[in-house]
Formats: structure tokens, sequence, C-alpha cells
């Protein structure tokens, strides 16, 4: 089948024909671009369909290179307290929910931030348990290191102070040495081998709409992170073969699979680029640190505002190099979280020791650098996943946390792309919102919707142009498919993401923020349509 789109503002981001009018598709992909007169005297009696873009803007399809469709999916399920900014809404939301919930059930939730919390600090564990004395509660702060707990989840893991933690996890206690009902980290995982798995079509149903919600941002790929949430590598792998494969779904997943189910790739003969254009694996996912927020994040200098305090490291030096020796035996490149920049060094100096993988390795979020770990990432098997939205959640607290001295290297994404490092853009959803958007206008404008000030470190500011890349051009790079996807080229896969107005031509950036998706075309066929 031969379609045509036509009559648009195509936006090709290739040097050869930059600007064009209407492209040919023909089996998913695109065999033509040209003008609209050209296309139409050359193919319009061979094709099958002519779509008329009335003159809207087009760029290729924006892809999302880090999040975690798991847990937005969550938000159908579970307790959503994103954007609480009250402690006692925060309670509020939490006594209503568990109404709903029969005897002794888990009431499981996320979103939390007490950075916004404007009537006082986290809530105790005294006062989880006033709140909902009958179930155990187990509540993760939007970053996805931290969770709070009640008596009753101590409870459930037998917890006592002997209890054994796992590595780099920390159950917080007062100066009694009794828990205050924080947990962070690693010693999540005690309680969440206690919580109930959710049953196949009750992730299947909420994955669906979570998948049709992500088309409606203009997103026609996404790198996600799920096997430790949805029940295991097999189940995972079904649930979006499933719903990508045979139900033909539409938006492009690229599977990071955490380091904890190589063996089970390894036996199941999967590796990295095994599927097809819509469901593919993609690396071996790491934590090496934490983050910011908790003051997790692995620092080489003491936090500012907590002397003393350098960070967790989530492994050891050598359990760290044990996992990439294992990565690398199996052929796959790793994925690894590493936010501050003790943490970046310390798998930089592992990951030279080892000869590059078939596909390159990522640095994830890498938003505490330095100069000689920015030569040392400008390497063309590296690349590094940021997230320009974390900027407009994370300022002015940061800077309490790092000092003035660390800011001009801290979410200095210029400085990353004059020096050569590839980046990708992503949102690390549901951490942040989903919108691209709302990542682009950040790296853009380097403030929150909303704030007038001229941006925080204003040097680093990127421009449009670079902003987009990193969601189409440059992200197609993380994942070895630079020849199939981040430009409208013939040969590609035609994606395109279609816009109500065009970006290149505002005047103010702030104008990013008034601009919606019209359309999501994956394969060339239409997935969402603005109603």
């Amino acid at each position: 089948m031969i379609k045509i789109y036509t009559n648009g503002v195509i936006h090709t981001f290739q040097s050869f024909q930059p600007v064009v009018e209407a492209v040919v598709v023909k089996d998913g992909r695109f065999i033509d671009i040209g003008s609209s007169s050209q296309i139409l005297a050359f193919w319009g009696a061979k094709s099958d369909a002519i779509i008329d873009l009335e003159g809207k803007t087009v760029t290729p399809g924006l892809t999302d290179t880090h999040l975690h469709l798991s847990l937005q999916a969550m938000k159908f399920i579970d307790l959503d307290i994103t954007g609480v900014t009250k402690k006692e809404v925060f309670l509020n939301k939490v006594r209503q929910h568990a109404t709903t919930l029969d005897k002794g059930e888990w009431l499981i939730g996320a979103g939390w931030d007490e950075n916004l919390f404007t009537d006082g600090g986290l809530p105790t564990k005294d006062e989880l348990d006033a709140a909902v004395p009958n179930h155990p509660l187990y509540l993760t702060r939007i970053c996805e290191h931290a969770a709070v707990v009640n008596s009753k989840a101590l409870e459930r893991i037998n917890y006592s102070s002997t209890t054994p933690i796992p590595e780099g996890g920390e159950i917080v206690t007062d100066r009694n040495g009794e828990p205050t009902g924080l947990i962070l980290e690693s010693a999540s995982a005690l309680f969440k081998a206690k919580i109930p798995d959710k049953s196949f079509q009750t992730w299947k149903k909420a994955l669906r709409k979570t998948m049709n919600r992500v088309m409606q941002y203009g997103i026609t790929s996404v790198h996600s992170n799920d096997p430790a949430y949805l029940g295991g590598l097999q189940q995972t792998y079904q649930l979006y073969e499933e719903l990508l494969n045979q139900e033909k779904l539409g938006l492009r997943t690229n599977l990071l699979i955490d380091y904890d189910f190589l063996e089970d790739l390894h036996q199941k003969g999967m590796y990295t680029g095994y599927g097809n254009s819509n469901l593919q694996i993609g690396a071996v996912k790491i934590f090496a640190d934490g983050a910011l927020g908790r003051r997790t994040a692995l620092l080489k200098e003491e936090y500012t505002d907590q002397p003393g305090q350098i960070g967790e490291a989530m492994l050891t030096q050598d359990n760290l190099y044990n996992i990439v020796k294992r990565a690398r035996q199996l052929a796959m490149p790793v994925a690894v979280h590493t936010i501050g920049d003790q943490a970046l060094e310390n798998v930089l100096d592992i990951l030279d020791q080892f000869p590059a993988a078939a596909y390159r390795d990522r640095l994830i979020h890498a938003q505490v650098i330095n100069p000689n770990l920015v030569k040392r990432l400008a390497n063309p098997n590296r690349i590094v996943d940021i997230q320009p939205r974390f900027l407009a959640s994370d300022y002015p607290w940061v800077k309490d946390r790092l000092g003035e001295a660390r800011m001009p290297y801290a979410y200095a994404w210029k400085t990353l792309l004059d020096n050569g490092v590839i980046c990708g853009g992503g949102s690390d959803a549901p951490v942040e919102p989903i919108n691209p958007l709302l990542g682009i206008h950040a790296a853009v404008t380097r403030k929150a919707p909303g704030e007038t000030h001229h941006g925080w470190y204003p040097e680093q500011k990127l421009t449009i142009q670079q902003a987009f890349y990193l969601f189409t051009k440059y992200a197609a790079f993380t994942t070895n498919e630079e020849n199939l996807k981040g430009t409208i080229s013939r040969g590609k896969l035609a994606d395109m993401t279609v816009y109500s107005a065009d970006p290149f031509k505002i005047r103010d950036a702030d104008e990013l923020l008034d601009i919606s998706i019209e359309m999501t075309i994956i394969g060339g066929d239409k997935k969402y349509i603005k109603r």
C-alpha cells in the first residue's frame, strides 16, 4: 500500500532537502520526499491514499530515550500522588484510598516529592500509622529512589534491628534506632518482595492505556526499563509482544533489561537487537548511584547542605565490574544510571577496561560532571541519556545540594554537545511529565513554565533545533538506529509527529508551551489524531 502525505511543512532534519512538502510511504518506510506537485505528479496515480496535512508542521517522530512505561501504567492502577504540595493533602489521599481496599490489602502509590510540601516535611511513620492503621503502606517518591512505609509494612517484612539490608539501601532510623518510615534505594526490595504481583491482564490493560497516552504527545518510539516492575523478563516481553506485535498498537519500544535478568536473557537466546522494529531488546540496565533529591547520588565531594555526606554507591566496584564483564561476554552494552560525578567516574573506569560492544553503552542522567568526564564521554561508542525537564523540577533547591562551584557543570547539556558527546533526550516518566515539548522547552529556556527570569545558567541553553535533535536525530544513535530513525529520509521508518504550529518560527521559546500535537504517525499509519 502506498500513502502520500502532502501539503505540509516537513522538517526532515537532514542536510539534503531540509524542508519538503510531501512524503511517500510504502510498507512502513519513506520511499520518496519532495514538493507536493512533484510527488503527486509521479506518485498520485499509483497511491492508495493521499492525506492532506493542511499546511501543518511535521518533524521526524519523537523518541523518549528513557522512561518507565510500567511505572506510568501504575497511575491507572495504584494511588497517584504526583504534584501534591501539602503533607495534609498527602495524608488525606492515602486515607481516602484506604477505604477502597480489601481488609489487609497493601496500599501502593507513587509520586510524592517533599520539596513541594508547604506545610511541613515528609510524613512520619506515626502519622502514616494514624492515617492508615489497617493496611501495609508503601509509597514511592517521584524519583523512585526512596519510599515511605508504615508499621504494618514493616511487620510484613518481619523487620528488626538485625534485618539484612540489600547493598546500597537503607531503612532510615532515628537516634533511638527506630524506623522513621523512610526507605532508601535498594532496601525497597524487602517490601516489594511482599507485595502481591498484579495479574497479567491488569498490567496489559494499564499498559495499553499508557501507550495510547504516550502517543498523544507525538512520541513514536520509547526506551523503557520495566522487568523489575512487570514480573520479570518473560512476562515483560510477553506483555509487549501481545500489545505491539499482535495488537499492532504502534509505539515502538526498546526494552532496557535490568542486570538481574541477564541469565534469563541468555537462556532465552535474547540479546541486544533481538526483536523487530516494533519491539526490541536493548542494553543491560544498572544503577550506580541514587538521586540528588535524597542526597544518594554519589558525588566526588560532600553535599554542600549536608557535610560529610557524599551519596551512595549502589554496587561495589568489584560487583559493577563483574556485571559489565558478564554483559560483554554476552556481547551486550550497558545502560548505567549515573547522576553524581563520582558514580560516573566509577563506571567509566570500568568501561575503559573492556572493548566496546556492537551497540553503544549508555550513561543515564549524568547530571553532575566535570571537564575530565566530558572528555571521557566524547567517545563514539558512548551515549549520554539526558532529561532536560529535570532542570525545571530541581532548580533552585539543587543549588543548595551542590553549591555554587559545581553548578556550571550541572545539567550542562551544551557543554556535552559542544564537546562532541552524543546525547539523547528523555523524560524519565513518571519522574517527569511525558510531554517531550516540556523537555524541549526546559533545554531551550533553562527554566520552568511560568518563570520569568533569563534561565538557570543560560550559557548552557540549547537552540530549538538542538533540543529537537535530542528527541529525534540524536535519539536514534542511542540504540544504533540512526539508519532507521531520526530523520525523514528515503528508506527510513515512516514515523512523523505533526504540530499545530511551526516551533522553528516562534519568536519566544515559551510559545512551545502553546503548541499541540495534531497527529502521531508510525510506519505511515495515523496512531493518534487530535479530536
